[in-house]
């Protein structure tokens, strides 16, 4: 490894780009907003800032979540090589990273309207402070789809101005489907949260964890559905969640019977879960006549 990789790897962790999996899941969600705000394909220069604006939020999201955790992740076993629990950065490094990709995100959305950089500030605010929600909130990862979903009400104010009922249909569906994906996650680390004291749904939802998830997956969808028919959309709209549906009784049954490796598994698959839904949108637009 060269000189200056060896300088950048610690910093390329701390972000998580070795890891677009987190990238993938705050983008669909965004990209579902932009599609139905503009009707159909966005302008090119607006979809490059949202897409852009989303990289550098999720990573400066994730320098603040590590110096959030600074004193946990040494203790648990997933995340204990990252670059503050290892000593590798001093945690100041977390705070001028954060806050150097936050105002990057800040400068990129100028071009676009004023009402955009108002909502801005609520959706900083959110991911800068979901990290501290698992010392107090029983169900954190609600928080966190609050926070991964605000590209979409961000996205409306760009394309029209407002922020329509339909888009606080989308944000909710977003919201139960991270709560479903990510307790997931907490599933992985559940035993060495207890320990710690860290609240997730994982803990919160017990032995019920596994039928709360498929409840949450369900309550996603019929929340689509209902937007898209809002929207008027059609086949193609529907056969998105339907392999959506498909996709998520997959992950019901990896983590049936709670093993961690095929929670995680589960976790990254849902990458695909947003990937059907907007392949679904993607479609509809395209291939269906304006009426």
């Amino acid at each position: 490894m060269s000189s200056a990789a060896q300088v950048l790897s610690p910093y390329i962790r701390l972000v998580r780009l070795d890891k677009p999996v987190g990238i993938w899941l705050l983008l669909w969600p965004t990209l579902w907003g932009l599609w139905v705000a503009a009707g159909g394909l966005p302008p090119a220069d607006v979809a490059f800032i949202f897409v852009l604006g989303t990289v550098l939020m999720r990573s400066a999201g994730c320098a603040i979540n590590d110096w959030a955790d600074r004193d946990f992740d040494g203790h648990v076993e997933r995340t204990r090589g990252r670059p503050l629990a290892s000593g590798e950065l001093p945690p100041r490094a977390a705070l001028w990273v954060a806050g150097g990709l936050a105002l990057a995100a800040f400068l990129l959305i100028l071009p676009l309207s004023p009402g955009v950089w108002l909502w801005s500030v609520p959706a900083v605010l959110l991911a800068a402070s979901y990290p501290f929600t698992k010392r107090f909130l029983a169900i954190p990862q609600a928080y966190l789809g609050l926070a991964f979903g605000f590209g979409i009400p961000m996205a409306f104010v760009a394309m029209t101005g407002e922020v329509p009922a339909v888009a606080w249909l989308l944000l909710a569906a977003n919201l139960f489907w991270t709560v479903a994906y990510d307790t997931e996650y907490a599933m992985v680390d559940r035993a060495d949260d207890l320990k710690l004291g860290i609240r997730t749904s994982a803990i919160t939802f017990g032995r019920f964890d596994v039928n709360i998830i498929a409840l949450c997956y369900f309550v996603s969808l019929l929340l689509l559905a209902v937007a898209g028919g809002l929207l008027e959309r059609g086949i193609w709209w529907m056969l998105g969640l339907t392999v959506a549906s498909g996709i998520a009784l997959h992950h019901v049954r990896l983590i049936a019977g709670r093993d961690p490796a095929a929670c995680f598994r589960a976790f990254r698959h849902n990458v695909w879960y947003g990937a059907a839904v907007f392949a679904g949108l993607l479609a509809d637009y395209a291939l269906v006549p304006a009426s």
